[in-house]
Order: structure tokens, then C-alpha cells, then sequence
């Protein structure tokens, strides 16, 4: 509940204080949870964050999941790739929002920025859902000369 609030709060002052514009989505296709919607939001004085919606797509809960976010320039060349600590909790069927700040490098304004779920596990397993989705994220943004 506290990270819901942490999560709003954080949303509503960098829509007050900066920009907004799409993250893309990528998915593998046997992924356990779904990214529905992800937004960039950025400001002058600190990193840009990514808030997204995730949802679990099955009928287990899941004890934790893991997020990757690619930046790409502006020629779709790879500049840099983070993944978010793991996400605690997805209770079957259920969504959550959550944040990614992408403080790794930085992120020029014509960068394209994209998203998705690389590893899942459900509650009681030791077995971890993993899917590459370097490919379809490199695939995903637009490549110039």
C-alpha cells in the first residue's frame, strides 16, 4: 500500500514538473505478466521514470517479477540497458503499478525507450519464467541513418 502512495505521489509530481511522452512495450510470448501501459516522465533536475502497468496473465499468484528497460538513440542504435529490482507480489489475475527510474545513464530527449518483463516466478517454486526480449525490444524502435 505504502509503495501505491510512493508510486502516485511520485507520478503526479513529474507530470507537474516535466514532460511525458510513451515508453514502447514488449512482451515474450509466453510471459506470465503482461506490461499494458508504460509512461516516461521526465524533468530538468533528476532521472527520468518509467511508471507502467503490469498484470498477471495467469491463475497463480506470482511471488516476484523482474522488468527491463532498453534505451535506444535516436538512431536505434543500443545505449544502455536496466533492470529494476524485482517486483514483489502479483496476485493471479490481478494488476499492479509500479516505477523504473532509469538512473544508469543518461537519456537524451530524442532517445526511444522500451520495456518488458524478462523473468517471473510464482509462489512456493524455485523455477523461474525467463524470456530474452533484447530482440523484439531492438526490433520494437525506429532505425535511421
Amino acid at each position: 500500500m505504502l509503495r501505491t502512495i510512493q508510486t502516485a505521489v511520485a507520478a503526479v509530481l513529474l507530470v507537474q514538473a516535466g514532460g511525458e511522452s510513451p515508453a514502447l512495450v514488449v512482451t515474450a510470448a509466453d510471459s506470465p505478466v503482461k506490461i499494458e501501459r508504460a509512461v516516461v516522465f521526465t524533468t530538468k533536475d533528476a532521472p527520468p521514470i518509467i511508471l507502467y502497468k503490469a498484470t498477471n496473465q495467469t491463475d497463480a499468484d506470482l511471488d516476484q517479477f523482474t522488468v527491463i528497460a532498453f534505451v535506444f538513440d535516436d538512431k536505434g542504435t543500443l545505449k544502455a540497458r536496466q533492470t529494476a529490482p524485482g517486483r514483489r507480489t502479483l496476485e493471479a489475475k490481478t494488476t499492479k503499478f509500479s516505477t523504473i527510474v532509469l538512473d544508469g545513464s543518461p537519456v537524451a530527449p530524442t532517445d526511444q525507450i522500451v520495456i518488458g518483463v524478462n523473468q517471473a516466478q510464482r509462489v512456493n517454486s524455485e523455477a523461474w519464467w525467463r524470456g530474452d526480449i533484447q530482440a523484439a525490444a531492438e526490433a520494437a524502435v525506429k532505425h535511421t541513418k
